[in-house]
């Protein structure tokens, strides 16, 4: 009897710092996630490329890195002649299908860049009762482009609010979608079951009861909107967390005196980041960052809100494959696109601040054949490497093109680790806002274009990274064996485009 072939099932969150599971963290509930860990394995040492959604985003897909495959930025595109992991499985007589959020693409469409996420198509509901793809190797798509309560609500979405009977589904949205007041914060007045969560759960346990009716393997990425801001949910979840019982992230007087101008820009009310500018689009967190702290509590609060509020629809999709006897048979994976701060260092949100807030991301794997469960490592991974490895574990070809690690054999539990080293990248602004950050074991090191400027951590002896160690003379000769390595590690990521020949 031949053997069955592996589903791969990704789940996602929205720019979620990697402290925020329950199993890890006392003061936040997170009972499913919790469930698939204890049945999995947790990863400590999750990083992602590139510290916003477009870059990373496409990087899980391709299995490159953003400077590789073209999305280097938010604005920016993903070409359609990129190929892409769903091709892969496609070809292999795979479904394939993306419920929620893609972002491959931006909200301003051009002539040469056409966008299928972007005005006016992106709210034009009759065009999306006909189109689910393909789009980017996924064969279906149910998709939307807002977080919350902004304007860009539609798309399928849109068409499921409509069809389930939310037909004042706008007043909940704010302009050009709906009419909502953007001054009404944190308690979002959208019934929790017309809530993206709940609609992103019904559609992909849909597809998974249809896959199982059709004897059909299947890769399927469900991809889930929060815990981005605004921080906006519905109830009871705005008032689940005390904001005065929960810890407070801060900065510590002094910490930004030894790095980067811009850091210690974000702590003024009115700075000037002018120098940083160079196309005149917006700089993502170039910003005073400066918060009231009551404020902040109540942002945390409802962040943590906006997960647990998840967590529940993940259990839902958690649920939904035992119902249906495919636990066995499907990899599951959780992870984020990338981190976020709310006070850590003093900042908010993102930006080009390349803290382990936000570049690690919380990271679990589920696999039916893994040796041990319920455990956790501190092996390197990169959502880099998600391509190559849901081949792997397909036991699929990994094209050449493919720049990021096939993990299978850590993930499998066969190798402690694979990985020596993280990159990680952020160009926002052509030369102004572009850096690349190194991670091994022990240190972190972000060099700037064109900057003699830099930073270097000790992450064992200052986790919370605190000193900067770039411009200690006690440390010029580690600074320089990083630079060495770090330069190692941009010539290893080329892609092997060609076979080897012999004698040439």
């Amino acid at each position: 009897m031949p053997r069955k072939r592996k589903n791969i099932l990704l789940i996602t969150s929205d720019q979620q710092h990697w402290n925020t599971l329950g199993f890890r963290n006392p003061e936040i509930s997170t009972p499913n996630l919790d469930r698939l860990a204890a049945q999995g394995t947790t990863y400590n040492r999750a990083y992602c490329p590139n510290p916003t959604c477009t870059p990373t985003r496409s990087s899980i897909i391709t299995g490159q890195y953003p400077s590789q495959h073209g999305a280097w930025s938010l604005g920016t595109k993903l070409s359609e002649d990129q190929r892409t992991v769903g091709e892969d499985f496609t070809a292999a007589g795979y479904r394939t299908a993306l419920i929620g959020k893609a972002h491959f693409q931006p909200l301003a469409s051009t002539e040469e860049y056409v966008s299928y996420e972007s005005y006016p198509i992106l709210q034009d509901l009759d065009f999306w009762r006909k189109f689910n793809g393909p789009f980017y190797g996924f064969q279906h798509i149910e998709l939307t482009r807002n977080h919350t309560n902004e304007g860009h609500a539609g798309q399928h979405y849109g068409v499921w609010l409509e069809e389930n009977g939310c037909d004042n589904w706008r007043d909940y949205y704010m302009k050009p979608a709906g009419s909502m007041d953007p001054a009404e914060r944190h308690k979002w007045r959208i019934p929790e079951r017309f809530h993206y969560d709940a609609w992103i759960a019904e559609r992909t346990n849909a597809l998974l009861a249809e896959y199982v009716d059709n004897d059909e393997p299947f890769f399927l990425w469900s991809s889930f909107f929060d815990p981005h801001p605004p921080y906006l949910v519905s109830e009871p979840w705005d008032t689940m967390y005390d904001p005065d019982k929960l810890t407070l992230p801060t900065v510590t007087k002094g910490e930004h005196d030894a790095n980067p101008p811009h850091f210690g820009l974000t702590q003024q009310t009115n700075p000037d980041f002018s120098a940083f500018g160079e196309t005149g689009k917006g700089m993502i967190g170039m910003h005073s960052h400066v918060h009231d702290e009551q404020e902040l509590r109540k942002d945390i609060a409802v962040y943590y809100g906006m997960i647990s509020l998840m967590d529940k629809y993940i259990g839902k999709i958690l649920d939904q494959l035992d119902r249906l006897g495919l636990a066995d048979d499907t990899v599951v994976m959780f992870t984020s696109d990338h981190g976020h701060a709310f006070g850590h260092h003093g900042l908010i949100a993102k930006g080009p601040f390349h803290y382990e807030d936000l570049l690690r991301v919380p990271m679990i794997v589920r696999h039916p054949e893994q040796k041990v469960r319920g455990q956790v490592s501190d092996a390197l991974q990169s959502l880099v490497d998600c391509a190559p490895t849901f081949l792997g574990l397909a036991e699929l070809p990994i094209p050449r093109s493919m720049t990021g690690i096939d993990q299978s054999a850590v993930w499998l539990g066969e190798m402690e680790r694979i990985r020596d080293h993280i990159l990680c990248e952020n160009h926002h602004e052509p030369t102004l806002i572009h850096l690349k950050t190194y991670v091994d074991d022990r240190y972190k090191l972000t060099v700037y274009y064109n900057r003699e400027y830099g930073e270097l951590f000790d992450l064992q002896e200052d986790p919370g990274e605190l000193r900067n160690l770039w411009n200690d003379p006690r440390a010029a000769e580690l600074k320089s064996k990083l630079m060495l390595r770090y330069i190692w590690a941009e010539l290893g990521k080329e892609p092997m485009w060609m076979p080897r020949v012999s004698g040439a």
